[in-house]
């Protein structure tokens, strides 16, 4: 009996261990974690304890298990695991309501406390984007839309705001890519990321507003073509 507490508190303090370096950034989201080998070397604990680890951090949703391939960090934290468990079973229409909610309130509070830092990254990934989207270039446009709204919200200065967004990033992605094929050849709206990033380097909260407003009418519109296509797909 002893040996077996003994066993569970290691296992304890091992899944704290990988919990540590995930929340840290160590171990980012989407990376694969090292080896089974490499784990037991550096954690300085048996191939059990790993593999009870990682099996119970596979089973909160903070690890993703991929047959043949590796383990994978799924998520950031049991908050995001969490939400990320029931995002994969929400509506596409009301993930856009909880992820348009947070960028139309990340946007003007982008614009007033943004840094030098903070505007280079929305530079960076505006220009990603347009570089992807000239490219018709549809899965990297996905992921470099998605970069310029994260650096957005990250600019807004709140650490709440911004955790709640990056734990809903794998909806936001899905959402993304859903709406792309949507968007109409002349893009109407395209012209609001332009906006939202020249808004928030000239510190115009107003205009930032405008900006985020203007791109939600553009994702309403994409939003409604897919309904109209597949009835009950908003989620209504």
């Amino acid at each position: 009996m002893p040996e077996a507490a003994s066993g569970t508190t290691l296992v304890q303090r091992t899944i704290g261990r990988i919990q540590q370096a995930i929340e840290s950034g160590a171990w980012p989201v989407g990376r694969k974690i090292p080896a089974e080998g490499q784990l037991v070397e550096s954690l300085g604990v048996g191939r059990n304890t790993v593999r009870e680890a990682v099996r119970a951090l596979c089973h909160t949703g903070l690890l993703e298990a991929r047959r043949g391939d590796g383990t994978y960090v799924r998520a950031a934290s049991d908050l995001n695991a969490a939400l990320q468990r029931r995002l994969r079973r929400a509506e596409l229409g009301h993930v856009l309501q909880v992820r348009l909610a947070l960028e139309r309130e990340a946007a003007p509070a982008a614009a007033r406390e943004r840094g030098e830092e903070d505007l280079a990254r929305i530079i960076s990934a505006l220009l990603a984007r347009r570089r992807a989207n000239e490219g018709d270039d549809r899965a990297e446009m996905v992921e470099r839309d998605l970069e310029f709204h994260r650096a957005v919200v990250a600019a807004s200065g709140n650490p709440l705001m911004t955790d709640l967004y990056e734990s809903i990033t794998e909806a936001v992605r899905d959402s993304i890519a859903a709406l792309h094929p949507s968007w109409p050849p002349e893009e109407p709206g395209a012209n609001a990321h332009d906006d939202l990033a020249d808004a928030i380097a000239r510190r115009d909260p107003e205009a930032a507003s405008r900006a985020a407003w203007q791109h939600l009418r553009t994702v309403e519109e994409a939003l409604s073509r897919i309904a109209a296509n597949n009835p009950g797909a908003d989620g209504s």
